[in-house]
């Protein structure tokens, strides 16, 4: 396994930002993971994935360690009549295994088509578009303890998921190193979500109003590459802010001074709020700062026009938050992890 110094991130960030690390190393195996984890010249390693959910504004002091091991395993062929658990490698990346799924007609993860990443990030994250989640069909994950080098399988109910945030985001928070997920997923009865978003509107500009899996991963890539720049051809981590949750109160007032705005009511009396709606109402959308700005198709989505720093990126992620608080008094977060 080979260890590089100085070693360019510019690669395995989907901002395109030419950080270095001070250690680099690519792992394909968990045991050249526990092997990295047991060397005392390394401590505290930085653990990076598809790279699609962080902003780097500085230069990695450490080891930085690529997860980058493959494999797709059918733990269970017949876990229900009419499910499966399949348990897939973290370092698979996340778009081409739903399209695994597609092609062999497992259901459950169709609406997350396009989503950057790799598949041990995403319950980090709990991922989430067009009204799914990746909770909705985890079944468990494996993952190794930083410290003790002790592996771990975690449950559903264990991983506490919320809206863009698992108990690895808070109490376990850099504590494990995910080596690989379970997920449940349907190969007959498929329970199909075209409600939510243009994937209704999509479908019915094609004619199709008994769809199948890949029609409907085919229509949230055509959503999501009419709306979302390529990183491969302009840097940027997919939707920079998380959707604002805030109470019936504060949006009925809101609304009395904003009647068009969007809204989507998730229970007890909580109502999300588009932050892409938020952000071209303010005055945002298609707004360049130098290299760095907001796209101009997608206000949600902050972008790296060629050579933009972090810092220049997150200048602009903060000149966006304060304009959202000064126009609608709404908070928004990043979605994305700030180096």
């Amino acid at each position: 396994m080979l260890v590089l110094e100085n070693a360019s991130l510019k690669e395995y960030n989907t901002f395109g930002i030419a950080a270095k690390a001070r250690f680099f190393a690519s792992i394909s195996t968990v045991d050249d993971l526990l092997s990295l984890l047991r060397d005392d010249r390394f401590t505290a390693p930085f653990i990076i994935g598809g790279g699609s959910n962080m902003l780097l504004t500085e230069n990695v002091d450490k080891l930085v360690i690529h997860i980058n091991n493959k494999g797709i395993e059918v733990v269970d062929d017949n876990f229900s009549d009419s499910e499966i658990l399949l348990k897939v490698a973290a370092g698979e990346n996340w778009h081409e295994f739903v399209l695994y799924c597609v092609r062999n007609n497992f259901g459950g993860v169709e609406n997350l088509s396009l989503i950057p990443g790799n598949v041990g990030t995403s319950p980090i994250q709990n991922i989430g578009a067009y009204g799914v989640e990746l909770k909705d069909t985890f079944f468990e994950c494996t993952a190794i303890h930083r410290k003790t080098f002790k592996e771990k399988i975690f449950s559903l109910e264990e991983c506490n998921f919320g809206y863009r945030d698992s108990v690895f985001k808070n109490d376990l928070k850099d504590e494990y190193i995910i080596t690989s997920v379970t997920f449940r997923l349907t190969k007959k009865d498929h329970i199909l979500q075209t409600d939510y978003g243009a994937i209704g509107d999509t479908l019915k500009e094609k004619n199709i109003t008994t769809p199948t899996l890949k029609e409907i991963s085919q229509a949230v890539i055509e959503i999501r590459q009419s709306k979302l720049p390529d990183p491969n051809k302009i840097g940027n981590s997919g939707s920079f802010f998380k959707n604002p949750i805030i109470s019936q109160e504060a949006f009925t007032a809101l609304r009395k001074l904003h009647k068009d705005i969007p809204y989507y009511p998730i229970g007890n009396d909580l109502i999300k709020v588009p932050a892409g709606w938020l952000i071209e109402q303010s005055g945002f959308k298609g707004k360049r700062y130098g290299d760095a700005g907001v796209h101009d198709k997608q206000a949600l989505v902050l972008v790296n026009y060629g050579n933009a720093t972090g810092d220049e990126i997150w200048d602009v992620a903060m000149k966006v938050k304060n304009g959202v608080k000064d126009k609608f008094g709404i908070a928004i977060e990043p979605e994305v992890n700030v180096i």
